[in-house]
């Protein structure tokens, strides 16, 4: 499972980085960026499917 922000639906609402922190941060002008590169740990995988969920704009992308 790997994760992704599309930065063209980004509003920089940062709900992905209030439900998952260690997985999801911002950018100078406060948009959404993601921490963790490439496959996701197993223990990541299910704030990241959160954070999917919590994204107001449909910009955090899981890949499964």
């Amino acid at each position: 499972m790997r994760v992704r922000i599309d930065g063209e639906l980004c509003q920089g609402h940062q709900m992905c980085a209030i439900v998952a922190p260690d997985l999801f941060g911002a950018d100078d002008e406060g948009y959404g960026v993601v921490l963790v590169e490439g496959t996701l740990p197993p223990a990541h995988e299910e704030p990241a499917i959160k954070a999917e969920a919590s994204c107001p704009e449909r910009a955090v992308i899981v890949e499964r």
